[in-house]
């Protein structure tokens, strides 16, 4: 390599952080910057590479030979490869293709994960299990990344008998406990043409416990376009709805569904390449998940609490909760499957000091309009602006806090 080469590789590296390769030869694969990412995109060309960087996607799914296209645009990239399957390791002739495929790409200054598969059967889980650990062992540095389920996969799909709750947590604990992967990511999609199904904190609810209870971060995939007439293309403000409560809950990732795809209505971009609308709501949206999510990256989700409209999975908050609404949010019904309202408070605080949350996302879940909420914090507080990375000093305990549709603010304790 030559020192231009060299130089470049050094800048880029510092531009996204990533290891160098000496620590990436030491350290085990992190999240590093939140990942932004989607489903479904078109093929990997300066183009798209380019607009999915300004629009704020720092995840991209590559070929091995479109790596270079992704480290141009200073992009991360999930590498998809047929001999990444469990089947690979059976046959000797692909498990030497697949280390080769390994050797080739491990330091390359973009790749930051491996492709295995979605949604897979628990009957998959031991194969699944033997190639995680081999490419743990063979590159330590980069994730292996599956996919799983949502709450209203059948039986049949989970591979695990009884009730939808008790069979979805069990498809979780199998898969932690076999396969042991390095982050937790799903997909629910609720937008339907009637309304909003009900599970989608549910399923939140259940994949933020199996996280905490394995200490592995989790990737929300959420909907950005439909399929078929008995599902609605989302709107900007529902976007944001979808943004804020994942960090609520604690994500560390999101990925939309679909970024650009044959039989698919909305998403990202239009199949001429041109954007969406959706594209541009998301532009800052994406910004402001990866700063919020950077400021809760070093601290432990500590509780969820829904105010309003307590839909399925949710906690209702109590009176004793360290951040609270002021003036109360009014209780009110849910009748599934009209939209929720009402509010929630996702508190955080240092994994040390699990009795004092010092930081709070306080989310409007009322996607078709503004609010103003009161936020009564256990001492004075301060406000979050992800558009500036600073936080803004108050001289009170209360601040009240301009929602807009499904919007959010982070709110902590001033140090």
């Amino acid at each position: 390599m030559n020192s231009k080469a060299i130089g470049w590789t050094v800048a880029f590296l510092t531009a996204t952080g990533f290891p160098s390769q000496a620590e990436e030869r030491a350290k085990p694969w992190q999240v590093g910057t939140p990942i932004v990412t989607y489903w479904a995109g078109p093929a990997m060309t300066d183009k798209t590479a380019q607009q999915m960087a300004e629009g704020g996607w720092n995840l991209v799914w590559c070929r091995e030979n479109e790596l270079e296209v992704a480290a141009r645009h200073g992009l991360k990239a999930q590498l998809q490869d047929g001999l990444l399957t469990p089947g690979s390791l059976e046959n000797s002739s692909h498990k030497e293709q697949l280390d080769a495929l390994i050797e080739r790409v491990r330091r390359h200054p973009a790749l930051y994960s491996y492709f295995i598969t979605d949604e897979p059967n628990a009957t998959n889980f031991p194969a699944l299990g033997k190639l995680v650990a081999y490419l743990r062992e063979k590159d330590p540095a980069h994730l292996a990344y599956i996919n799983l389920f949502p709450t209203y996969a059948s039986n049949e799909q989970l591979g695990n008998p009884g009730e939808k709750i008790a069979a979805y947590q069990a498809h979780l604990r199998q898969y932690l406990e076999i396969v042991k992967p390095a982050l937790v990511s799903y997909d629910h999609y609720q937008f339907t043409a009637k309304g909003d199904s009900p599970d989608y904190f549910l399923n939140l609810a259940l994949i933020r416990r199996a996280s905490l209870d394995s200490r592995l971060p989790f990737l929300n995939i959420v909907q950005a376009a439909t399929w078929t007439p008995s599902m609605r293309v989302p709107n900007s403000d529902e976007m944001r709805f979808l943004v804020y409560t994942s960090l609520a809950y604690g994500a560390q990732g999101i990925s939309y569904y679909v970024y650009c795809c044959a039989g698919h209505t909305g998403g990202i971009a239009n199949p001429d390449g041109s954007p969406t609308p959706l594209y541009e709501a998301l532009r800052t949206l994406n910004h402001d998940f990866v700063e919020i999510a950077r400021e809760l990256q070093p601290l432990e989700s500590m509780g969820v609490y829904h105010a309003g409209m307590i839909p399925p999975g949710a906690e209702m908050i109590s009176k004793h909760a360290a951040f609270l609404f002021d003036p109360p949010v009014s209780a009110m019904e849910y009748k599934p499957p009209q939209p929720l309202q009402g509010a929630l408070i996702g508190t955080f605080g240092e994994p040390s000091r699990r009795s004092r949350p010092t930081h709070a996302l306080v989310v409007n879940l009322d996607y078709s309009s503004e609010k103003v909420l009161g936020i009564l914090g256990p001492g004075r507080l301060e406000i979050f602006d992800p558009a500036t990375r600073e936080w803004n000093r108050s001289k009170n305990r209360r601040v009240e806090l301009k929602l807009g549709p499904g919007g959010g603010r982070l709110v902590r304790l001033r140090p």
